[in-house]
């Protein structure tokens, strides 16, 4: 029993694993990768991780006196952060939309997998995927489709110009280029 903890990760908030929610009415989109993954880490937390630490913590209730004890007290706040992650995988997994980006291969308009080369005012191009909001890693170019940038950039084409909305005022990007991986490709990378 979780008695009032502060440690978010005890938790069963999805802002504890850096996961913003999921936009009230809408689905759970992802890709068939990150659909894969993110069940993959749910059934290694159910089948590997969870049995491991609960065979620890019974091996060190049984060594007696537990106020005391290391692997005791670890294992019972391990036991619960992966027992909030597996509630909040179901939860996601549950909500899951799974969307195939290849559908649209050859196309050039914008929309949920697409990767798109646009320039900014000042000249600068960026290359970013747009993928689910449990996919998002923008040091690596992928940005969720709840992105201010994915939302600017959705349903346009190559070569049109967007407004994007900053906090500096309205700014436009132009599309260079959208892409699509092809039918039976592994599509979105790590």
């Amino acid at each position: 029993m979780n008695q009032g903890s502060n440690n978010p990760a005890d938790g069963d908030d999805e802002e504890s694993f850096g996961a913003p929610p999921i936009p009230p009415g809408s689905k759970n989109y992802m890709t068939p990768q990150g659909h894969a993954r993110m069940k993959q880490e749910l059934l290694n937390l159910l089948d590997v991780e969870r049995p491991d630490v609960v065979q620890v913590v019974s091996w060190a209730a049984s060594n007696g006196d537990r106020s005391e004890n290391g692997d005791y007290l670890y294992g019972k706040r391990r036991l619960r952060q992966i027992d909030s992650r597996i509630r909040f995988l179901t939860k996601r997994l549950d909500l899951a939309e799974v969307v195939d980006p290849s559908v649209h291969y050859g196309s050039d308009q914008i929309f949920f997998g697409a990767t798109v080369c646009y320039e900014t005012q000042s000249g600068e191009q960026h290359t970013v995927t747009i993928l689910g909001i449990d996919e998002f890693d923008p040091l690596k170019g992928k940005i969720s489709w709840i992105s201010p940038v994915a939302r600017a950039l959705t349903k346009a084409r190559e070569g049109d110009a967007v407004m994007l909305r900053t906090p500096g005022g309205l700014e436009e990007l132009v599309v260079l280029e959208v892409s699509y991986p092809a039918p039976g490709e592994a599509g979105e990378t790590s």
